[in-house]
């Protein structure tokens, strides 16, 4: 019995030892990546504070409509629902991308972060503002969800703690947008090669499985929209990823539809879903792919039934693109956003 009692103990111990072991592998794990993180953090604030605060419009900024022209059409929206006011180089080429496929038409980007009317001086600013079909505007988040199914939500949930706050309010505020004004709504990690005047109450296909919304254009008080507004509200779950987003959208599809799988319908009620190779060319499972080197023959071919390239900037953001490398990504930003690209060749 004092046998079995011993060798209980010390196979007591033993695990004991290897749970502090254990532990103490986890803590160093722990403590290597909020190392990699704050490197990552100082590094990405160096390079912003050696950045210029103004920039001379470069010669490839078109200057086909004057600052006074008009405006036609519906607009095309982007959002930042951070406090950030700087914009990095894909948020540039991402408006300039937009700005340049439609030259009368507004690009308006919308700000929460500016809370006065004067601009803050920065290089993305700066660039922007060459663009005269480019607006920077504050983003008031009680004014845009005023008389929307979202008023009471925002009222009531602002101040509690969510792990998804900003891609949640992202979600609420495209689908406001879209039923207030109309037009069209792109995520600010789409770089645009075509115009999308043609397209017109429609969102993207990301797989067999799942609609998504980071791209979507509709008319002004889109009953689809208003019935995806009243969803987020009445399913609101703010611990479940995409809840609110990608898969609010293919529920609320699939009821407009009445199907039971995506690909049962593609059209219907007004309604368009639009082919993977029209938004997301690359899955997001294949993001590395946009720093894969290839022939200018395979990018056409590649890109040629796409009206923007959606570049997974959650996966992609902390992978350095190395300019002339003519892998994808260095492709559309020489393409599509050459002022951007210029100035990321000056300063990188």
């Amino acid at each position: 019995m004092d046998k079995m009692s011993a060798t209980v103990q010390k196979l007591f111990q033993l695990a004991m030892k290897n749970k502090i072991w254990a532990t103490f592998i986890i803590f160093v794990k722990f403590i290597s990546f909020i190392s990699i993180m704050m490197y990552l953090r100082i590094r990405d604030e160096d390079v912003k504070h050696s950045l210029p605060i103004e920039v001379k419009c470069p010669a490839t900024v078109p200057y086909t409509l004057s600052s006074s022209s008009p405006l036609s059409g519906h607009g095309i929206y982007f959002l930042e629902t951070s406090d950030q006011t700087n914009p990095n180089f894909l948020v540039m080429c991402s408006l300039e991308s937009a700005a340049r496929a439609h030259p009368k038409i507004k690009v308006t980007f919308l700000m929460k972060g500016l809370r006065k009317p004067a601009r803050p001086k920065n290089l993305g600013i700066s660039l922007l503002r060459c663009f005269p079909n480019i607006e920077i505007r504050p983003l008031n988040l009680s004014d845009l969800f005023a008389n929307t199914p979202f008023a009471s939500w925002y009222a009531s949930s602002q101040f509690r703690w969510k792990p998804y706050r900003l891609p949640i309010l992202s979600d609420a505020c495209r689908l406001a947008i879209m039923w207030k004004y109309g037009g069209f709504y792109l995520d600010t990690d789409f770089i645009v090669l075509k115009n999308l005047k043609n397209l017109t109450n429609s969102l993207g296909i990301q797989s067999n499985y799942l609609l998504n919304g980071a791209f979507l254009s509709f008319e002004q008080g889109h009953k689809f929209i208003e019935i995806c507004m009243q969803d987020f509200v009445d399913n609101y779950n703010a611990w479940i990823w995409g809840h609110q987003g990608p898969q609010l959208y293919t529920r609320v599809f699939k009821k407009w539809c009445s199907i039971k799988r995506l690909r049962d319908r593609r059209v219907c009620h007004g309604v368009s879903t639009l082919p993977p190779e029209a938004f997301y060319p690359i899955r997001w499972q294949d993001w590395m792919k946009y720093f894969e080197a290839i022939t200018t023959t395979d990018f056409n071919k590649l890109f040629q039934n796409t009206y923007a390239a959606h570049v997974w900037n959650t996966k992609s953001q902390r992978t350095g693109l190395k300019l002339g490398s003519k892998t994808i990504l260095d492709q559309l930003y020489s393409n599509y956003c050459p002022s951007t690209y210029e100035i990321m060749k000056m300063y990188l």
